[in-house]
């Protein structure tokens, strides 16, 4: 048994996840979303639901807007961008239980969910390379 795999990997799971688990725990109410990136970015196009809430504001903000008891997950642009992850390190700063959201925005609106807007809602055309094919022809 390889105890350092096995200790790594289970760190990564206790504090990453995906969006499509994300998909999946944002309805129920198990967790608060938060987009940690600009106004412009936010108003181009965000997870409907998700709080937005820069980085730089986290740690004055967060206690107000948030209650301590929630299990935050935090998303950026894109797996290019570490903004989730300085979001995530200042709730987890002020006592949080935080995971990030790997891929983030980008991978969000790749997987075919659903992105709100300045304009309204949309639903991009699933990325194949990204989405189970299931979800391709029936659109869930």
């Amino acid at each position: 048994m390889n105890n350092a795999a096995i200790a790594h990997f289970s760190t990564r799971l206790a504090f990453e996840t995906d969006v499509s688990d994300v998909h999946a725990a944002l309805p129920t109410g198990e967790i608060v979303l938060v987009d940690s990136r600009s106004a412009e970015s936010w108003d181009q196009g965000h997870v409907p639901g998700a709080l937005h809430l820069p980085t730089a504001r986290i740690a004055a903000e967060a206690r107000d807007l948030v209650p301590l008891t929630a299990a935050v997950v935090t998303y950026c642009w894109g797996p290019g961008c570490n903004g989730a992850t300085r979001a995530a390190l200042e709730f987890a700063k002020l006592g949080y239980h935080v995971k990030e959201m790997l891929g983030g925005f980008e991978y969000w609106a790749r997987e075919g969910f659903e992105v709100e807007s300045a304009t309204g809602r949309t639903r991009g055309v699933v990325d194949p390379l990204t989405a189970p094919a299931h979800a391709i022809t029936c659109g869930c």
